[in-house]
């Protein structure tokens, strides 16, 4: 989520007016705000993308509530030391939380372990161990539309009579300090982005998000006009009508057993009731293709922890195998592939698979994607019910990622289209007749300038850096991955390096290079990556032949509020993963709505990009999709483009022998071995491509005023990256729900009768 202060006085329209007063105190609002922690509750896009979409829904007047866990600790602080990532713990709340209200009076049961008895009343799960999850309000205003939602998250905490109920009455002491065992369930979040870790604890984390989150769904249902009515055996009929829940990825999967668990063990609805309800609740979002990333949970673990729930998948996945076979005889391999249990060493459950059958929706977050999802990853599921799969492409908030980060281009923008576009992005497309307008190109230059002063002022107060502010500053932030192919830019920066020595009377382009991100604290290959990048800054940055014309930059700690102050400075975004790997990327859009130009990939949302700026706006580069398929067939050989580039070559030597690491000439090993032998992200086979590509940037960089031309098509172009967009989709395609844009009246003023009411004319 990110800081919470500057953001609510921008949707409520009152930042001027607290800047004017805090001033008349004698402070400084920047001042102030650079005070507040950042809410740090997820890892990267996936996390991100949930808090754009809650500014969206309150922004369109939907209403919609963000469930979450209320994490102690969240994603951890980055310290660089010596080069390398050393993790600290984030005590994110060790002053406290303003923007949160406790509210003890919905606190809610959720159950572990225990066992199953079965009756002829039906299934009924005992024995078991309770957790209570303690529900903290935190509000979500709407963009000037006098609209509040609410993001629920749940704190884990101990019954009262925890451990002292049973055999445990001789340690009272001992008992009291087990309490923390069930409180860790919220303590900490798991900082692995697109891998899976089959911890029990995380397993623990997921089920009591979930749990929690139902009761409270189905207590707002019962208590609402909707749910009452005569008949008990009808009371869930309109359920669907009346809640649609999405899955952000597989992490809720467990939602579609619980759902059922209580409406058949507990409300006593039919199987085929109770399901035909739960599909209809139900959607999914998938939000990424890697295996690794891919949640299999083992089956002997969810036997433990949820056994009624295995129960649950057991026989949904036997209708579901049933229904397969009565369409596919003799299909063994069908069944097989399609099953929610994957048979092998340890039986494991496919989360995915779980999602697919147990939703009325499923969709990708981009285009590229949604088709990779749809022909290969799920492909059997989609021959069978190819209507149910469809395409979201991702958003971001212009609130925050524009008018919060971006004043002074925000206002330019306004001053030459109006402000609407803040609620329809779309109408950047206006700026199309300024591409030629001397005054405004030279605006939006200034802008960019000013902008990279105050960034560069920002590093050399914390890095101790001199930064030439008219280089080209060329950004990589992103969480640190091998298909992120931070290790290509890498080679890029040695071989610029090179040049610079080999002939240092030619004409350079000056640039600072700034990567950021973090990696998994169990990821070897990705801090390898963060310790090579920190070693070759120290000789490039040391280097006097190179001077100021190429500077290398790690930035620590890469998080929202720091990507609020690189994002407006950026000149170039690095957006270069491998065909295929990026679901669709954020970042990507943040940086095209700031005025940088982007050099990348056709994968993710990239494809949408350079499809709404025209391809030759953007610096698109190396290996489509196709492509990377047909390496594949063919075999990958890292060898031969080493052979063949003696640019690659030498800087690959150069890491290989210790050029970069004189202390410990093996340092790198790891990395090259790597990239010759099981370099899955085939960065050598771009890297070609990608260092002429970059030359185009260089010389395109030199023409000041073709290059801000270019800026502003971009800027024109990135209307439909808005999260108002995508939710909208969602809610037409999936939800079936009506945004609306009606400002409600503000409280202090009396309701107009005829605002009060709904078009058939019953009370709103």
């Amino acid at each position: 989520m990110g800081r919470t202060l500057q953001n609510t006085m921008i949707n409520l329209g009152l930042q001027n007016a607290c800047d004017e007063a805090v001033y008349q105190l004698g402070l400084d609002m920047e001042e102030l705000e650079e005070i507040e922690e950042d809410a740090g509750l997820g890892n990267g896009g996936l996390g991100r993308l949930a808090a754009c979409f809650l500014d969206s829904m309150a922004t369109l007047g939907l209403a919609a509530y963000g469930y979450g866990i209320r994490y102690e600790y969240g994603i951890f602080n980055q310290k660089i030391r010596d080069g390398w990532q050393v993790e600290e713990a984030d005590d994110w709340l060790r002053h406290g939380n303003p923007w949160e209200k406790a509210r003890p009076e919905y606190m809610l049961p959720v159950h572990f372990y225990g066992r199953v008895e079965h009756s002829a009343s039906g299934a009924k799960w005992i024995d078991t161990q309770v957790v209570l999850a303690l529900p903290y309000d935190t509000p979500v205003p709407g963009y000037m539309n006098n609209t509040v939602n609410t993001m629920r998250l749940w704190s884990a905490r101990a019954p009262n009579d925890f451990n002292l109920r049973d055999f445990n009455v001789g340690d009272y002491i001992q008992a009291v300090l087990d309490r923390n065992l069930a409180e860790n369930i919220s303590r900490v979040l798991y900082p692995n982005d697109n891998f899976f870790e089959g911890k029990e604890l995380r397993l623990k984390q997921e089920y009591f998000v979930v749990a929690a989150t139902l009761q409270d769904i189905i207590r707002r249902f019962k208590a609402s006009k909707f749910g009452s009515t005569d008949s008990v055996r009808t009371v869930f009929d309109s359920f669907p009508d009346q809640v649609a829940i999405q899955l952000n990825d597989t992490h809720p999967a467990m939602a579609i057993p619980e759902l059922m668990r209580i409406f058949v063990d507990i409300e006593k609805l039919p199987w085929d009731k109770a399901w035909d309800i739960t599909k209809r609740t139900f959607a999914y979002t998938n939000h990424t293709v890697l295996p690794e990333a891919l949640e299999r949970w083992p089956v002997d673990l969810v036997e433990k922890l949820l056994p009624r729930h295995l129960q649950i998948i057991y026989e949904i996945n036997q209708r579901h195998l049933d229904h397969i076979a009565s369409l596919f005889p003799n299909d063994v391999d069908r069944l097989r592939r399609m099953s929610l249990i994957e048979e092998g060493n340890t039986k494991r459950i496919n989360m995915a698979h779980l999602c697919i059958v147990g939703s009325h929706a499923v969709n990708g977050v981009a285009k590229i994607h949604s088709e990779i999802v749809k022909t290969q990853v799920f492909e059997d599921f989609a021959e069978l019910e190819p209507e149910k799969f469809q395409n979201k492409t991702n958003g971001i908030t212009p609130r925050r990622w524009l008018l919060l980060c971006n004043p002074g281009l925000a206002e330019l923008i306004a001053e030459k289209i109006g402000e609407d576009y803040v609620r329809d992005l779309s109408q950047l497309t206006k700026l199309h007749k300024f591409v030629d307008d001397d005054l405004f190109i030279r605006e939006v230059a200034k802008v960019k300038q000013e902008n990279k002063v105050k960034f560069a002022l920002y590093l050399e107060k914390e890095y101790k850096v001199k930064i030439n502010p008219s280089s080209m500053f060329d950004v990589h932030v992103k969480r640190i991955h091998e298909y992120k192919r931070q290790l290509m830019n890498c080679l890029h920066i040695i071989t610029m390096y090179n040049r610079i020595r080999r002939d240092p009377a030619k004409l350079f382009v000056p640039r600072t290079v700034i990567i950021g991100g973090k990696a998994a604290p169990g990821y070897h290959m990705a801090k390898m990556i963060i310790k090579l990048i920190n070693a070759v800054a120290q000789v490039v940055n040391n280097d006097p032949m190179v001077g100021s014309k190429l500077k290398v930059i790690f930035l620590e700690n890469y998080r929202v509020s720091l990507a609020e102050k690189v994002i407006p400075a950026t000149d170039l975004s690095e957006q270069i993963s491998t065909a295929g790997t990026e679901a669709s990327g954020t970042g990507n859009m943040k940086f095209m709505l700031n005025g940088a130009l982007t050099i990348g990939t056709m994968d993710g949302a990239n494809v949408e990009m350079a499809e709404e700026a025209g391809e030759e706006n953007l610096f698109i580069f190396g290996m489509r999709v196709e492509d990377v398929t047909e390496l594949d067939k063919k075999g990958y050989n890292a060898q031969l483009y080493y052979d063949r580039l003696p640019e690659l070559k030498k800087a690959v030597d150069q890491i290989k022998s210790g050029f970069f690491s004189p202390k410990d000439p093996n340092l790198f090993n790891d990395v090259v071995n790597m990239l010759f032998h099981h370099d899955r992200f085939k960065v050598f086979a771009d890297y070609e491509d990608y260092v002429k590509c970059q030359e185009k940037v260089s010389q395109l960089y030199l023409d000041s005023k073709a290059w801000t031309k270019m800026v502003i098509r971009n800027i024109a172009a990135a209307g439909k990256f808005s999260s108002d967009r995508t939710i909208k989709e969602y809610a037409r395609d999936i939800w079936h729900v009506e945004p609306s844009d009606l400002k409600i009246p503000p409280p202090n003023e009396p309701r107009d009768a005829g605002q009060d009411k709904t078009p058939n004319g019953t009370a709103a």
